[in-house]
């Protein structure tokens, strides 16, 4: 029953906007670099959060093979 729902509201869908002749847009010229900012962005934003959370992902494999030596340098300098 699920099925029929989803195919009944895309048929409607395709036939409503299917035997459209024109759309009567327009695309500004400075549309083309607003896209491509927007996607140059999207991607600068998914770079700094791997970068933010690769150290605990790594962390996570190494255990806590970090921490204690951090802690046995401490413990050698005093």
């Amino acid at each position: 029953m699920r099925h029929f729902w989803s195919f009944l509201v895309v048929s409607i869908i395709l036939v409503v906007f299917g035997f459209e002749d024109s759309a009567l847009a327009y695309l500004d010229p400075g549309t083309g670099s607003m896209v491509l900012q927007l996607l140059l962005g999207g991607i600068a934003g998914a770079v700094v959060i791997l970068k933010l959370y690769w150290r605990r992902f790594v962390g996570l494999f190494r255990g806590n093979a970090r921490e204690e030596s951090e802690h046995s340098s401490s413990e050698d300098q005093k």
